[in-house]
């Protein structure tokens, strides 16, 4: 199998720092892979949040994830802080693939790389919308 290049910092365009944990650690002294699946969660939708578009009591839309992979590059661990890179990959009628990075930090290259995919959703009926223009704005300026 090849492998996709490796994700560098100035591939992304928004960036949420995350301390590590002790509990984060696995048993081969590094941090499991779940962990970067809760730093990609957190990451988007800080974001989100950050731009005014998460409302979780009431929003309508809400976005709901649907894919998401991690490539697993370089170790890191406990104590660190880490560095999550978001940029857009591809947006469509209602769904959003972010790109995503975890980076150490000061290093130019990740150590680890995926992607997060959200779909837009009307909040009562769970059916698939359109992006309203606000977020289609929004996820322009991480394009």
């Amino acid at each position: 199998m090849s492998r996709a290049a490796i994700p560098r910092r100035d591939d992304f365009h928004h960036w949420q720092r995350f301390t590590t944990r002790w509990a984060d650690n696995d048993a081969y002294g590094h941090v499991n892979n779940t962990v970067y699946y809760q730093w990609f969660d957190s990451a988007v939708n800080a974001w989100l949040v950050g731009q005014g578009l998460l409302d979780i009591v009431a929003g309508d839309p809400i976005a709901l994830v649907v894919e998401t992979r991690c490539s697993y590059l370089a170790p890191l661990e406990f104590p660190g802080e880490v560095e999550v890179g978001l940029a857009l990959a591809e947006l469509g009628r209602s769904s959003v693939r972010y790109r995503i990075g975890v980076f150490a930090p000061d290093q130019q290259q990740a150590a680890a790389g995926g992607e997060f995919i959200h779909v837009a959703v009307g909040r009562a009926s769970r059916r698939p919308v359109p992006w309203p223009e606000n977020w289609r704005s929004a996820f322009a300026s991480i394009s």
